[in-house]
């Protein structure tokens, strides 16, 4: 690990002539970062390493070998992997391995080791883990308003029991630090074009959120208004069930998985002897060998939920692909197109009485 002074005074001289409007966008509010040129020093109020700093990571050695079996470590751990500090924890690493690739010898590298190291330690022990974001030597605070959007996202009760929100909520902070170290070492652009991909996260985990609170225990007895229900006979909304495009467990929306557990618990009262049928199908956009594939896939999806939720009903599946479409859509605008074809994408439930 070398900072050399030499090599700060060159970058810091080349960084007067940064994009000053990136920079300004960024909401910088650290004063030692708005400074560039040469009258920038490497003071440690400016961030320069100091004796605690460099004891603290020295042990680290080899940041290869530290990654790789930080790695190891963590993918030997129970548990959801999209668990918010799993989560955090990987992207601590993948937010290392992307530095160090760089040849960014700052010291974000170790910071970043060592960030991931603590969170494993802690997963590992068993212990306690803060979801606050440490102040990092390398680090400078960059968009304050998406950092307002993050904490309001941590401060939902309901992100806490959404674990599909908390994967992206946990590798946007982390990337949100690794913008910091980018406007840190004056590489403003480089920051600015991160946030695109941590906007879209911290968009994903809000929408998350939303239908996690949506899906509260008071909801459960009731099924969800995109369900049509009858005695005899269930549509569900595709749309409502999984991400658009997606088919299996992992693609399953939490107001979908909510909407299923309710219908298992109806299911399970039916008489014995009765059968279910699911029926899957599509919208008419895509090749029909795909929307074939995608409309069986869902239709096993929905199967094997119900089963993990005890209905031991004899159930057939089918996929019908776009067959019996039930609107008619000639928008030539791609997402309203979309919306009008909603309908379209669904499973059907079909039940029947015992031979």
């Amino acid at each position: 690990m070398k900072l050399q002074l030499t090599a700060l005074v060159c970058s810091l001289s080349l960084a007067g002539c940064a994009n000053h409007a990136a920079r300004e966008r960024l909401g910088i509010q650290d004063a030692s970062v708005l400074i560039t040129g040469i009258g920038a020093n490497q003071n440690e109020a400016a961030g320069a390493a100091n004796s605690q700093w460099v004891n603290t990571y020295a042990s680290i050695g080899s940041s290869r070998n530290a990654l790789a079996s930080l790695q190891k470590r963590l993918d030997r751990l129970p548990g959801d992997k999209d668990h918010y500090f799993h989560a955090k924890a990987q992207c601590w690493i993948k937010a290392a391995q992307q530095t160090r690739d760089s040849h960014d010898d700052w010291g974000f590298v170790e910071e970043a080791i060592g960030q991931a190291a603590m969170i494993t330690m802690s997963l590992e022990r068993g212990e306690p883990l803060s979801a606050a974001n440490p102040a990092l030597r390398t680090v400078s605070t960059v968009r304050p308003d998406l950092w307002k959007i993050v904490n309001a996202i941590k401060a939902d009760a309901a992100v806490v029991n959404c674990p599909e929100a908390q994967q992206p909520l946990a590798c946007a902070e982390v990337e949100l630090m690794q913008a910091g170290h980018d406007a840190w070492i004056r590489s403003f652009s480089d920051a600015e074009k991160r946030l695109p991909a941590i906007q879209k996260r911290l968009r994903e985990s809000a929408e998350l959120t939303l239908q996690c609170k949506v899906a509260t225990p008071e909801h459960q007895a009731q099924v969800s208004a995109s369900a049509e229900l009858s005695p005899q006979k269930m549509t569900l909304r595709a749309d409502s069930l999984f991400r658009f495009g997606g088919a299996d467990k992992l693609a399953m929306l939490p107001a979908g998985k909510v909407e299923l557990a309710d219908l298992a618990v109806h299911l399970k009262a039916v008489p014995v002897g009765s059968k279910l049928k699911i029926t899957g199908y599509t919208d008419r956009l895509g090749d029909n060998a795909y929307n074939q594939r995608l409309s069986l896939q869902r239709a096993r999806t929905v199967e094997q939920y119900l089963r993990g939720h005890g209905v031991t009903l004899k159930v057939s599946v089918q996929g019908r692909g776009s067959e019996n479409q039930r609107v008619d859509c000639r928008q030539t605008q791609r997402d309203e197109l979309v919306h009008c074809l909603a309908p379209n994408r669904r499973v059907e439930l079909e039940l029947a009485g015992a031979d």
